[in-house]
């Protein structure tokens, strides 16, 4: 049985985790601490020597997983690994998850980016995955394999990366893009269940290792081959906050808590896949979260 992350409130010190994930000890360990910004961290080329050089087979293993972790997954300063990530990586043979983590943390900067502010931990590999997955077609026909052994992530290793498209080209191709040029379904997945909505929220909470964001999967029910309609959004805005803002501590224990009751939904795939409420809903941008004028 998997569980969520939950930043815990009382954390033994960072000096102490990483001790206990490298095997060595305290002076070790403090001499190599370093400050950036407003998070400590440890540099890459540390974890680096200690996999080529340590003794232990298990603590090599679990360095090399760190480092994947906090310059792959979750970067955030260059070439260091963040104190938050050690955090999660501590958890996660406690049988947490890091699914709804990397989400959280993905969402929080598309919607920081949204907003034109400058963003240091976009996972910048897990888009281009999602980019391959729903907007490259031929002749306007998803080229994509129906099949359950077929992985996305095993085709972007094996595809030629393209280092001659510039960022303006870039720019024009997004810009361009058109609805049906998008494969709204995901073939590879597709459960009979929808996760949409957890305890009293008519959405899913999201906690991530820097701050936390709610995030509507009635949004994207395309993905899934069901039947889109309009979702409710009211308040959804409120589960996105930071873990330095004012009363931080009292909304993790609250979306923390809204997990253990968890509410699913049965696919359905039948008529048109958008009701026609829902295309005059999109058209028309409306955002529930949009205070309206008086």
């Amino acid at each position: 049985m998997t569980r969520v992350y939950s930043r815990a409130i009382n954390l033994p010190t960072f000096s102490k985790k990483l001790m206990s994930m490298t095997g060595m000890g305290e002076q070790w360990v403090a001499a190599r601490i370093k400050q950036k910004g407003d998070s400590k961290c440890i540099p890459w080329k540390s974890l680096k020597d200690l996999i080529l050089t340590h003794s232990d087979v298990r603590n090599k293993l679990d360095v090399f997983a760190l480092s994947i972790y906090g310059l792959v997954v979750f970067p955030k300063a260059l070439g260091h690994v963040d104190e938050a990530v050690v955090n999660l990586f501590d958890q996660l043979n406690k049988k947490v998850t890091p699914i709804p983590v990397i989400l959280a943390e993905t969402f929080k900067s598309l919607s920081a980016c949204r907003k034109g502010v400058r963003v240091d931990s976009l996972d910048v590999q897990l888009l281009l995955a999602w980019f391959h997955s729903h907007f490259w077609k031929v002749d306007r026909v998803s080229y994509k394999v129906f099949s359950e052994n077929y992985s996305p992530l095993k085709e972007i290793v094996a595809t030629l990366r393209r280092d001659d498209i510039s960022e303006k080209k870039w720019i024009a191709i997004l810009q361009n893009l058109q609805e049906e040029d998008i494969e709204w379904r995901a073939p590879w997945l597709l459960p009979d269940e929808v996760l949409y909505r957890c305890g009293n929220f008519d959405w899913v909470p999201l906690l991530g290792i820097w701050g936390a964001v709610g995030y509507a999967p009635l949004l994207v029910l395309r993905q899934y081959m069901s039947r889109q309609f309009i979702p409710a959004t009211q308040g959804i805005a409120d589960c996105e906050f930071l873990y330095k803002d004012d009363g931080y501590r009292k909304k993790i224990q609250e979306m923390s808590s809204v997990w253990k009751q968890t509410h699913r939904m049965k696919r359905l795939a039948v008529g048109p896949m958008t009701t026609s409420e829902y295309h005059e809903w999109w058209v028309r941008g409306i955002n529930d979260n949009t205070p309206k004028l008086n």
